[in-house]
Parts: structure tokens; C-alpha cells; sequence
């Protein structure tokens, strides 16, 4: 096994920097998971083997990364996608993701895409015409901090509910984000409560108009020295949008501001309340992912399950 994949790495590495630096991350976590096993399903490509420890009937979330940027333990775009490629497999769902926007065709199966790449919201032609046919036949969006920063907000809020114009001084840098959670009904937020966490938030969002976002939680803005006369004004952190593109069907966004500070993404509340927003954005039973337990583990000596 450790040959075969140490062949796999060296194969990977001759398609360039970018691709391989999101293939061999994926890889070296297969490799690290020595209790996953493969589960009956449709075979892959050609009739591969499926991947070990995946639930083929699971929903299907492509992760949209993009190269690190900022200083030591912020905006770790790849290490979001490597970690939570291996998390959300654990949780149930199909994942595929790379560190560029995704084609047409990547997300013709999918569910939900993911996106957590700094300025996503500059978007090129293709991508543009990708996101617009993913979001009208009612797949759903899931934006993590500056992924709703760009050049034209009106149009990215349409997608996602609110967005933010680039070049503006918009946020608060590093700074205590004390949450409000104001849905306290909303199966979303169920294991989220008032709490402070530390990273940073933006304040001159364009929101979309019709229809509204539905607030989800608000923090007051800290008085830091960028924020100057927006301290103490009460923003949306997260929120949810639903809309229908007209010819198309209902699509869902789930937003969450923060992400800065790369590790509040393992802080329990919200990681559980982001694979709830997963679920929710992609039509599924909000406690899908959480709930997921797989099933138990073949014997010694039972069907094969590939090398």
C-alpha cells in the first residue's frame, strides 16, 4: 500500500504545483486513516473500487480552496480543504474539491459547493456561467469569510445573500466576535449559543433586497482601529437565502463570516452548526452529516476491500 501510493504521489506531482499540492494532501490523509474501509456503492471511474471509508449514497459537497494568503494560522485555504475533505467523508458525505473553481462539469452531481478561497467573488467568465447554472437548478452555496469579497457585491449577494466590495477598509482584523444567536429555533443553530470567539468581521456589506437574508447571528462590531466609526454597530455573522432564479428552481445559501483564524473552524460549536448549513444549503436533512455514524468495519478475512 505505502509503494502504491508513494507511485501515486510521484504521478500527481508532473500536473503542477497547484493541482498537486491538493492531491497529495488528499492522499496523505487516505493514507492516514488506517480504520477506513471500502462500503458497497457504484464503482468509480472504469469501474474503480470505490474510495475506502466513503458513503457512496451520501450528499455530494465540492470544497472550493484556493492558495494560502495572510500571516501563520489565517485564511489556510488548503488546509480547509485538506481537513475537512477527510471530516465531511467522515460525516457521510461524497467530496471532491480542488483549489480553483470548480467546471461545470465537477459540480454536475453535486449537492452543495463549498466555498472558502479569499475574493472568490471575482469570478471569470467560466466560472460565472458555472456558478449561475449550478445555483439555477438549485444547488446550493455555502461562503466562509472573505469568499463573498469582490468587485461587484450586488450581483454576489444575489447569490449568496450578502457580499462585500473589495479594496474598502471593511474589518476589524484580528478581534473578539461576540455572537447573538438570534434563530435560537433554527435546527442550524442548535448546538450554537451566545459565545466569543477571535477572528474578524466585516460591516459595509451589501445585502440582497428581494428576497431578504434570515438572520441567523449577529456580534457587535469591536472598536478596533480599521472598524473607526462602525464600533458597536450589530452585524450578521451567519445567515441563511433562499431564492429562485427566474426559470429555475429554489437554491439555498448558508453564510458564515469568520474563518480568519484558521481554527475556529475545529471549535465544536461551530463546526457542528457549519455541517448542519452544509446539509441545510444542500436539501438534506439538516442533522445528516452530524448524525452520521458508518457502518461497522469488516472482519479480518471478510469480502475484499481492496488494497
Amino acid at each position: 500500500m505505502k509503494n502504491h501510493l508513494m507511485d501515486r504521489m510521484t504521478d500527481l506531482t508532473d500536473r503542477g504545483p497547484g493541482k498537486s499540492l491538493l492531491l497529495v494532501a488528499l492522499l496523505m490523509g487516505a493514507a492516514a486513516q488506517p480504520g477506513a474501509w471500502a462500503q458497497p456503492g457504484a464503482a468509480g471511474p472504469q469501474g474503480a473500487p470505490g474510495a475506502q471509508g466513503q458513503n457512496r449514497n451520501g450528499m455530494h459537497v465540492y470544497l472550493w480552496g484556493g492558495l494560502k494568503s495572510h500571516g501563520v494560522g489565517q485564511h489556510d485555504y488548503p488546509q480547509f480543504v485538506a481537513d475537512w475533505s477527510k471530516l465531511l467523508t467522515e460525516h457521510g458525505a461524497v467530496v471532491d474539491g480542488a483549489l480553483h473553481a470548480p467546471s461545470s462539469a465537477d459540480v454536475e452531481h453535486t449537492d452543495v459547493i463549498v466555498i472558502y478561497k479569499g475574493d472568490a467573488a471575482y469570478l471569470s467568465d467560466g466560472a460565472k456561467e458555472m456558478i449561475e447554472a449550478f445555483v439555477k437548478r438549485g444547488g446550493g452555496l455555502v461562503s466562509f469569510h472573505d469568499s463573498l469579497c469582490g468587485p461587484d457585491p450586488a450581483y454576489f449577494a444575489t447569490l449568496v445573500g450578502g457580499a462585500k466590495k473589495h479594496g474598502e477598509v471593511n474589518y476589524t482584523l484580528d478581534a473578539p466576535i461576540p455572537y447573538t444567536v438570534v434563530d435560537k429555533a433554527s435546527p442550524i443553530m442548535k448546538d450554537m449559543t451566545d459565545f466569543t470567539i477571535f477572528d474578524e468581521a466585516f460591516f459595509k456589506m451589501t445585502w440582497a433586497t428581494n428576497p431578504e437574508i434570515h438572520v441567523l447571528a449577529t456580534a457587535k462590531i469591536a472598536g478596533t482601529p480599521s472598524a473607526g466609526d462602525h464600533k458597536d454597530e450589530v452585524v450578521p455573522q451567519m445567515w441563511t437565502y433562499e431564492h429562485t432564479v427566474p426559470g429555475g428552481q429554489p437554491a439555498r445559501a448558508f453564510v458564515w463570516m469568520q474563518g480568519h483564524t484558521y481554527a475556529d473552524f475545529a471549535n465544536f460549536q461551530i463546526q457542528r452548526t457549519l455541517l448542519r448549513g452544509i446539509a441545510w444549503a444542500g436539501k438534506r436533512p439538516v442533522d445528516e452529516l452530524v448524525n452520521y455514524v458508518a457502518p461497522p468495519r469488516p472482519a479480518r478475512g471478510g469480502a475484499p476491500t481492496g488494497r
